[in-house]
């Protein structure tokens, strides 16, 4: 069975305020010439459809159109919701839909439920576990310790204990949206930290031929079998070395995996670029940028006059500009958010404990009290944007 992977759309979503509605409607255009010139018998999108809870209109209708087209193809698609997504909203009509051959997986309990395709080798099981929310399904899976390890495990082994069941010989598919140990993350995936530990191991989705996975931005196989296909756009400036791809996967009769990676159209290409203005204004090694949008981080000691003006001249489509003055560590003018780069929020609280102590940070006890909060706030904010 040859199938299309592909996650993070994100649709509705802008790249520094700059729209990308069109460029989502050519990558959705791409999606479907794919689906017709490379006989793919399935397209299996992991999460994050929507950029956020509530997406405008346009995004919705850019959406519907892609329905519409993947249905008149004849071409099943299974969908799951991601951190993104309401997965109320996006779940609304799945029972019509799923008449036309787009399957929603939207609701947890019904993760070990598949979609059930067939081919000339049997059955292929497909099972949709969307974005699951430690603190908001921990009841649902009946796990006693709150954490992304936990509830995917549990979801897993109900998927497990559905698949023997069934006939010999039937073949399996995951998709699943989460952040998988080993997996390289970017700036643009929103954080799903709880209690400190974003990951769960790869080996917790042992017992099934192929992991659709979503969430990260960058494509990337963390084993044969398990991969992430990352977004089609770049929607960061830490993406600017990604290479934008779908995996065509084909699933052989014994559950053999063959992989191949098909590019996603590049609307404008995505640069960061560093240095102090003259030189990046002179660079004639820079041309290639000239109609990239840019991040340009000047390095100048002094901060130059007009220099999103003098860059613009060269860089036309220059969007972001971070200034990063050349200055010995031990300079006490050093900025604030190098001192920050790189650290969490847990260690950035603990740190000012320590500063106003005078040098003693938090205890263990205390320690625990700031990780708690930390938490509370992200699943109050994820409940909120879930109830909207």
């Amino acid at each position: 069975m040859r199938m299309l992977h592909t996650s993070d759309w994100h649709l509705g979503r802008s790249f520094h305020r700059v729209g990308l509605l069109d460029a989502q409607a050519a990558f959705l255009d791409h999606l479907v010439a794919t689906v017709r010139e490379r006989d793919v018998e399935a397209v299996l999108v992991a999460g994050d459809v929507y950029d956020r809870a509530v997406p405008p209109l346009a995004a919705v209708e850019l959406f519907d159109r892609a329905l519409h087209r993947l249905a008149a193809e004849g071409v099943p698609t299974v969908m799951i919701s991601g951190n993104h997504d309401s997965a109320r909203r996006l779940g609304v009509g799945a029972g019509l839909i799923d008449r036309a051959g787009i399957h929603l997986r939207t609701d947890p309990a019904g993760c070990a439920t598949p979609v059930v395709l067939r081919d000339a080798h049997g059955d292929v099981a497909l099972y949709g576990l969307p974005y699951l929310e430690p603190a908001l399904v921990r009841d649902e899976f009946k796990v006693s310790r709150v954490g992304h390890e936990a509830v995917i495990a549990a979801a897993m082994e109900r998927v497990r204990d559905d698949l023997a069941g069934r006939p010999a010989g039937t073949r399996s598919v995951v998709l699943a949206h989460a952040f998988v140990a080993g997996g390289e993350p970017s700036d643009s995936e929103r954080d799903i930290t709880v209690g400190g530990v974003a990951s769960v191991p790869a080996g917790v989705f042992d017992g099934v031929d192929y992991v659709a996975l979503g969430h990260l931005h960058g494509a990337q196989a963390l084993t044969a079998r398990v991969r992430y296909s990352g977004s089609p756009l770049a929607y960061s400036f830490s993406e600017a070395d990604h290479r934008k791809t779908m995996w065509l996967v084909d699933l052989g009769p014994g559950g053999d995996i063959e992989a191949e990676r098909i590019d996603c159209p590049v609307p404008r290409r995505v640069a960061r670029i560093r240095g102090r203005l003259e030189e990046l204004v002179e660079d004639p090694a820079l041309e290639r940028h000239t109609e990239s949008w840019i991040e340009a981080t000047l390095t100048d000691p002094v901060r130059p006059t007009e220099p999103m003006a003098r860059l613009c001249a060269r860089f036309p489509h220059t969007i972001s500009l971070v200034f990063d003055p050349e200055r010995a560590p031990e300079d006490p003018e050093a900025s604030y958010a190098q001192r920050l780069k790189g650290r969490d929020d847990q260690q950035i609280a603990e740190d000012f404990v320590a500063h106003v102590r005078g040098g003693s940070g938090p205890d263990e006890r205390e320690r625990t009290v700031l990780s708690a909060a930390f938490d509370d706030v992200r699943v109050d904010d994820m409940t909120r944007e879930v109830a909207r």
